[in-house]
């Protein structure tokens, strides 16, 4: 049996119900989200939500929810439920007996004597929905009723009844097809048996999103109707309904379902699980493969791209998905800076850690191929950071890149609250020099072997001048740590993880005693079982949950919540110092997320955790780099203990 499959008593319970939510893309940037009841308690939960075009990024929600009626004897069971203010309508969680994620999603219901099986399947690499009903029991004549709801509208807003929408339903075989509002593709809904559509459109008013309302967010919207798909269907039979953004041939839907089902893996355990959703964030549209941040509310950003890449793709066999996003991105670079949110060239980061991507790549493609491919935007990037870029960005004579800009986060802690960021680090910050240090040392290394004398002329003498520049400014003698950032009134001593990169990057600069000194640390005020906590609970600033409206929330980002990612530079570091004797820590720290795999978001790991226990999951639902991380220790596991049989073993 699935790892995720969960019964009446589990579904009956909408405290806990409620609390899962289930994810499916199409890998073209689309996907299909909500609870595993399919009541949808965020604005940005619906079955099919998607890009308007190949060239949009944003995603808008089209099909928000289909409910569906059995009919017996004049009698009707709706089977959907929907949050309105202060009550729950229908409430067709009762009747559910059965849930599974795997091969794909599948809810099963029971009505007296009537049990019905819902499996929902998003077709990859196209923008379609079919959901297969089966009647599995039944002991009189049976009719099922079909109730699409639409918002035609962007997922970060909300939508209401107005006069603008085009109610009409326009036919086509199988069914109709609805576009709300020009701009929009059309949609069709058709059905591949015999039905019949009446039309009867309609608002429905105040659908209550609890999750955006604990946000701080407007949380009520209305959705319009057009009406309704009714037929009859037989104890053994299946019907399947469509939804898609192109008109599809009814006669192939049995087909096309099965040939798309049998492609399916199984998730049926914890590492099945995290692969699977490490493809997830694969997105393939036009010309561009892309990394998408995080699931629901995140595009694709520069950092998280090559932070989460290696662990998404390489360490399950990912190599062409892995290189066509970074040649994706290396199309895009624009004087050394790669897009980091959308067009947004912001981030000091994302180019520093474009070499740490590369170094994972190394192993499956050689030097060779990464000098051929990639060195030259190897160097217009340290070239780039030399001369400076912008009036943000500069390289000062001791070699240490100086990053700062009074209205803008240019780091990881990106936070801003009312035009002012919240832990804006203006000046040298210590894993930015680490990265430039890597970077530096990474480009010699390929420069030297492949004759490049041009290049190593001159950058032959930064490494020397960069780490101790480095050692100077950023080493806490009275603690024995590392500052987190340096400027004009000195060190900033607040403990915080970014010094842990420092200690895990292939080339490094401090003395096996510093960077044991930094691990404990990092040990004894940051780890946590889900992750580093981004400040230590020590500092008056420390905020231990990350909760309430946005600036409420933006404030405690970087304040003490706890980050995923973050666990593999830590564990990478204590590998490189410790070797064997750390595995089965690091087996621990894989283990302490296998609870996650069936909570939130199912089959993933969410964003970030609270600080303080029990360290409550919060953020996305389903992260890029937190499920990047924990495949990468997986692998170091593997590859620097050596005991993947023994950690298999005691699950």
């Amino acid at each position: 049996m699935s790892v995720l499959h969960f019964d009446k008593n589990e579904l009956g319970n909408l405290e806990y119900s409620l609390r899962r939510e289930m994810l499916s893309t199409n890998r073209a940037g689309g996907y299909m989200s909500t609870t595993m009841v399919c009541c949808n308690t965020r604005k940005y939960h619906g079955l099919v939500v998607c890009p308007r075009n190949d060239e949009e990024e944003e995603n808008y929600v089209l099909l928000s929810s289909v409910d569906e009626t059995i009919v017996q004897h004049d009698q009707s069971f709706n089977l959907a439920i929907h949050r309105f203010p202060g009550v729950y309508e229908p409430r067709g969680h009762k009747y559910i007996i059965d849930f599974d994620y795997t091969p794909t999603p599948t809810i099963t219901y029971r009505v007296g004597g009537v049990t019905l099986k819902k499996e929902l399947l998003w077709i990859h690499s196209r923008t379609q929905l079919l959901i297969r009903y089966t009647l599995l029991e039944a002991r009189s004549e049976t009719w099922l009723r079909l109730r699409p709801f639409l918002a035609f509208r962007c997922s970060h807003t909300l939508t209401h009844a107005n006069m603008a929408a085009d109610t009409h339903s326009y036919p086509v075989p199988g069914g109709v097809r609805n576009r709300l509002y020009e701009g929009f593709p059309w949609l069709y809904l058709q059905t591949g048996t015999a039905s019949e559509f009446v039309a009867a459109p309609d608002w429905f008013y105040n659908f209550e999103y609890a999750e955006e309302a604990r946000r701080g967010y407007p949380a009520h919207e209305d959705l319009l109707t057009t009406g309704y798909f009714e037929m009859n269907i037989a104890k053994g039979q299946s019907v399947i309904f469509s939804c898609s953004t192109e008109e599809a041939d009814p006669a192939n839907f049995d087909t096309v379902f099965a040939e798309e089902l049998s492609r399916r893996s199984n998730k049926i355990d914890f590492l099945s699980c995290l692969r699977h959703s490490g493809r997830q964030f694969i997105v393939r549209h036009g010309n561009r493969t892309e990394l998408v941040a995080g699931y629901p509310w995140f595009g694709r950003w520069g950092r998280d791209t090559f932070i989460a890449l290696p662990g998404v793709t390489l360490t399950q066999g990912g190599l062409e998905s892995c290189r066509e996003v970074i040649d994706t991105m290396v199309r895009e670079m624009h004087d050394g800076l790669f897009p980091n949110m959308g067009s947004a060239y912001n981030s000091v980061d994302a180019p520093l850690w474009f070499f740490w991507t590369l170094q994972a790549l190394e192993k499956h493609v050689g030097a060779d191929e990464i000098w051929k491919s990639y060195g030259h935007a190897m160097k217009d990037v340290l070239a780039a950071f030399r001369r400076g870029i912008g009036d943000h960005i500069r390289v000062h004579d001791n070699m240490l890149i100086w990053a700062s800009n009074p209205h803008l986060a240019m780091t990881w802690m990106d936070a801003v609250v009312d035009g002012k960021p919240v832990t804006g680090r203006d000046g040298y910050q210590v894993e930015i020099n680490a990265l430039w240090y890597n970077a530096i040392c990474y480009t010699l290394e390929l420069a030297r072997k492949h004759r490049d004398n041009a290049f190593v002329h001159e950058w032959k003498e930064a490494p020397d001048r960069i780490k101790e520049a480095f050692n100077e400014l950023f080493w806490y003698p009275q603690e024995e740590y590392l500052a987190d950032y340096v400027d004009e009134r000195g060190q900033n001593t607040f403990i915080r993880p970014n010094q842990i990169i420092a200690c895990s990057l292939p080339y490094g600069m401090l003395s096996d005693d510093r960077k044991l000194s930094v691990i404990s640390v990092v040990r004894r005020h940051l780890l946590t079982p889900k992750g580093l906590r981004t400040l230590s609970p020590r500092n008056p600033l420390y905020e231990g949950r990350c909760e309430g409206d946005q600036p409420t929330r933006d404030r405690a980002y970087h304040q003490g919540t706890v980050w995923p990612w973050l666990l593999e530079h830590y564990v990478k570091a204590c590998f490189d110092i410790k070797g064997k004797e750390f595995c089965n820590e690091a087996v621990e720290i894989v283990k302490n997320f296998e609870e996650d795999i069936s909570d939130n978001g199912l089959a993933s790991i969410s964003e970030i955790y609270d600080g303080d226990p029990p360290y409550n999951a919060r953020g996305t639902i389903s992260q890029a780099w937190s499920v990047g991380a924990i495949l990468r220790i997986n692998e170091m596991i593997e590859e620097y203990g050596g005991c993947k049989s023994s950690y298999w073993d005691n699950l």
